[in-house]
């Protein structure tokens, strides 16, 4: 499966490669923010420059990838069709290496004919394609990350180890370092281990701080440094509130109206420079609050919409921006399925086994939140799409109740000690 999503995902890279590596003036193309951000770094201007010119020292996108991709840009050049060719294929190997926790996670909740489903299903899936063979982002490094913290998450209980929970605590803490947005889920997955835990008389107080110094430990050097280079306290990034400036400031034509954008909108641009990354994002702050202050049922309106947009691909009706955007028609068809073969099989899950369907239950309560109040599209889901695959494919076939390893039958009875034996 995974030689076969690797093939897959390789097709579209060597398809798209001179494309992303084009000789144009902006190289935006090549990773946007994260491509400006690695050229600084390749270039031994340090982390910064996340815009066309250089600006100095920035936090706007996490470490993670932007360290990745300049190193490849050191070892095959910058902006050339090599460097294109490694990245993309990085990025379909690390997707087609996502089969690997999704097929533990189905294998130790449904069993091995349902963990075969959802392998096969990821091999084929669009959205993995597209996303990794196609685009230059941390799409499938965050969503590898964040599976495989998925997965440990459902056998954490079992571990009376000191080690095993501060494993997992660094590992989400290099999860956030990819993309800080799924940091929100980890104190509900916590809990739900710690309440399993607890139940059976285990040390679960000193595993939930364990876990979480551990988490805050990743993170501390990273926040160290962002203090030090921008003289400002925030663990990973800073550009929450551009973004909600973007989405909440009157124009709903987009979900994510590109003149908000220094990237896209040159007098934007100008005022970044002059008024330095901090006092920027600090003015979006303020213009955004203000807005949102006088106009409440506007925000409330258009955070609805981009509900609606997360799960099914919709955004609008008005034909200019159908014209700017024709695949969204047949898009929003294919989302609105898969959502509501999700909606199906987690009915299914939360019949059969309540609290392995609790935790998807968090996954999709929380993490699209900051979407629902920035702007969101497919891209934004990313993080999460191995997960949504698993109840799709519970929705299609079912939980076959033979086949079926229910946790709650089978582990949850055994002390944690029990289970290290």
């Amino acid at each position: 499966m995974v030689s076969a999503a690797v093939a897959i995902r390789m097709i579209l890279a060597l398809c798209v490669f001179r494309e992303v590596a084009a000789p144009t003036i902006d190289h935006n193309d090549f990773g946007w923010e994260m491509g400006w951000t690695a050229r600084s770094i390749a270039l031994g201007r340090g982390f910064g420059s996340p815009f066309l010119p250089w600006t100095g020292p920035t936090a706007l996108v996490p470490p993670l990838y932007p360290y990745l991709l300049a190193l490849i840009f050191r070892l095959f050049g910058l902006y050339t069709a090599k460097a294109a060719l490694v990245a993309l294929s990085l990025n379909s190997t690390l997707s087609a290496l996502t089969f690997l926790p999704i097929y533990f996670i189905a294998e130790h909740s449904l069993g091995r004919r349902a963990a075969r489903i959802a392998g096969w299903g990821w091999v084929v899936y669009p959205f993995a394609i597209r996303f990794s063979g196609g685009i230059v982002w941390d799409y499938a490094l965050t969503a590898l990350l964040f599976c495989t913290c998925f997965w440990a998450a459902q056998r954490l209980h079992l571990h009376s180890r000191v080690s095993a929970w501060a494993g997992f605590g660094v590992l989400f803490g290099i999860t956030a370092l990819s993309n800080p947005s799924i940091a929100v889920t980890l104190p509900f997955l916590l809990l739900i281990a710690l309440f399993k835990v607890r139940q059976v008389d285990g040390p679960w107080l000193r595993n939930g701080i364990v876990t979480l110094l551990a988490f805050i430990a990743v993170l501390a050097p990273w926040t160290i440094r962002n203090y030090r280079s921008l003289h400002a306290v925030f663990p990973v990034r800073d550009g929450f509130w551009l973004e909600f400036y973007a989405g909440n400031s009157g124009d709903t034509f987009e979900s994510n109206p590109a003149w908000a954008h220094p990237a896209s909108n040159p007098a934007e641009m100008q005022k970044y420079e002059s008024m330095g990354e901090i006092a920027y994002f600090a003015e979006k702050r303020t213009l955004a609050l203000d807005f949102v202050k006088h106009h409440p049922l506007f925000f409330a309106e258009v955070s609805a919409r981009r509900a609606i947009r997360f799960w099914t691909g919709f955004w609008s009706f008005n034909p200019t921006y159908l014209h700017k955007e024709p695949f969204d028609i047949p898009n929003a068809f294919f989302c609105t399925a898969l959502t509501l073969l999700l909606l199906r099989g987690i009915t299914h899950w939360w019949r059969a086994d309540r609290v392995v369907a609790l935790r998807y239950l968090v996954l999709l309560a929380i993490f699209p939140v900051t979407y629902y109040l920035t702007h969101s599209s497919m891209d934004y889901r990313q993080p999460i799409e191995p997960e949504i695959l698993i109840l799709v494919t519970v929705g299609i076939f079912g939980l076959d109740e033979a086949d079926q390893l229910s946790e709650e039958s089978t582990e949850s009875i055994r002390t944690p000690e029990m289970a290290e034996v």
